[in-house]
């Protein structure tokens, strides 16, 4: 499978795979990208092509639905629902769910979730809001515990990541994109690029202002991915 990137007006994903230690194909035009992305066929990275178009494209696909790859000192894992008009039901977070639980057993990887809500079992009874994110979160974890094995952690995300989750499913899209800007922007975390799990493929989304390090660590999990992919 081959590994094929946009290059925009961002010169750092040019650096960036010329410095990787397998090959990856430049594609400077919006509209060959898009027609790259229909054929299907390869391992995708937008790189620094800007993201409408595309994101258009993949919205044809399916329901357009994101996963961060996040590396920290204490584990790696998806992290999702990232956009914040993302995952507002407990319909589209199992969505979510799921989708990233299915990608993964295509890498050859067992899925293992958790959920995040917005308090301790305990805190019940505190607020209207905790006691919906909290229910929420219990139903949510009652729909995919018979497909993938799953746990509610309630705010104790730091207990996921601790127990190996792969996957972890914030309260809403706002709350997932506050984690993620908390881990990477913030503290030390790395991201290396956002799946598109909507598509039937391997996508990594990636920031038009990246720097070479970051567009090297997407072309390496893209490459990675396309290594391990079981169709």
């Amino acid at each position: 499978m081959r590994i094929v990137a946009g290059a925009g007006e961002n010169r750092n994903i040019e650096r960036a795979a010329s410095s990787v230690e397998f090959d990856v194909e430049l594609i400077y035009s919006e509209d060959e990208f898009i027609e790259r992305l229909r054929m299907g066929k390869d391992a995708y990275v937008r790189g620094s092509l800007p993201s409408a178009s595309i994101m258009a494209e993949l919205n044809n696909h399916g329901p357009l639905m994101r996963a961060s790859w996040i590396e920290t000192g204490k584990g790696s894992f998806f992290l999702a629902p990232v956009g914040i008009d993302e995952g507002e039901t407990v319909i589209e977070r199992l969505r979510i769910a799921t989708a990233a639980g299915d990608f993964l057993m295509k890498t050859g990887t067992e899925p293992f979730i958790g959920i995040i809500s917005g308090g301790r079992p305990g805190d019940l009874g505190r607020s209207p809001a905790v006691d919906s994110s909290i229910r929420d979160g219990e139903l949510l974890a009652s729909m995919v515990k018979d497909k993938y094995e799953v746990r509610h952690y309630h705010i104790l995300i730091e207990e996921a990541v601790r127990d190996g989750c792969n996957v972890i499913i914030a309260p809403d899209g706002i709350t997932g994109n506050l984690i993620f800007r908390s881990l990477v922007l913030v503290g030390t975390a790395r991201s290396h690029g956002a799946v598109a799990l909507g598509f039937n493929g391997i996508f990594v989304d990636t920031s038009r202002s990246q720097t070479t390090a970051g567009y090297r660590r997407a072309l390496r999990f893209a490459h990675w991915l396309a290594t391990s992919w079981r169709d």
